[in-house]
């Protein structure tokens, strides 16, 4: 069973609607936010109890809780089926291992409107407690898929009409000079390791970020998405 800690986390989980066992609240604790908490707990039969913050501390182990964590699912996996006939713009990730940083392009990719992030099950990172605090409750907004295989998945999107996009700092397109066809993915690499060879053969372009200061020959991943996935909704907007 996951737990989720953190007033934003358990208000997003419950207004999406995702599966929770219970709610536990410290003692003491009050506040307007705590009682829409306890609201939405009402209005969705989710038993809350009040424990003390000694309980909430060794249960949350050393996360910050503000007074609050839930225990269920943080996420539910969608299917690649699913979101694939949905449309929309895909993020995949090749093995980053890093859950904050998992977290973080969670959280960009519901802000540029995607339609679904698509994880590997294995040498990658999960949708642990961490991951759930650094996307700050996307997770309850925008879908999530396991593959056993990022380049099945490439494929099959592929076969669903989808241009791949890879993100490598070696490639030969500049981003901001791309013209992006839609249905859209993106595969973004590895910290430090970039895109696995096979996977960087599955993308139909690869494009770069430059990087004109020239002090450092890449950004982190979470940021680098960031940049190509709003240039995507900036470009996507406009096309409109």
């Amino acid at each position: 069973m996951s737990l989720l800690a953190g007033i934003h986390p358990v208000r997003e989980a419950l207004r999406a609607g995702l599966p929770l066992d219970r709610v536990i609240i410290a003692k003491g604790a009050a506040g307007v936010r705590l009682q829409e908490l306890i609201e939405l707990c009402r209005e969705r039969g989710i038993p809350v109890r009040f424990e003390p913050r000694e309980h909430l501390d060794r249960n949350a182990a050393g996360a910050p809780h503000q007074g609050v964590i839930a225990y269920g699912a943080a996420s539910r996996f969608a299917t690649l089926d699913d979101t694939a006939a949905a449309g929309g713009l895909h993020v995949l990730l090749d093995g980053i291992e890093d859950p904050h940083n998992l977290g973080a392009i969670i959280r960009t990719a519901h802000a540029a409107g995607a339609a679904a992030v698509v994880i590997p099950e294995r040498r990658a990172a999960g949708l642990t407690d961490t991951v759930s605090r650094a996307a700050a409750g996307a997770l309850a907004h925008v879908p999530v898929v396991r593959v056993a295989n990022i380049n099945r998945a490439l494929e099959q999107l592929k076969k669903s009409g989808y241009w791949i996009y890879g993100l490598d700092e070696s490639a030969p397109h500049d981003y901001a000079k791309t013209s992006y066809t839609t249905p859209s993915a993106f595969v973004i690499g590895a910290e430090g390791k970039g895109l696995h060879e096979q996977t960087a053969k599955h993308c139909d372009f690869l494009v770069r970020i430059p990087m004109p200061a020239g002090g450092v020959a890449s950004l982190n991943a979470s940021v680098a998405a960031g940049v190509v996935l709003f240039e995507w909704r900036r470009s996507h907007s406009e096309s409109k």
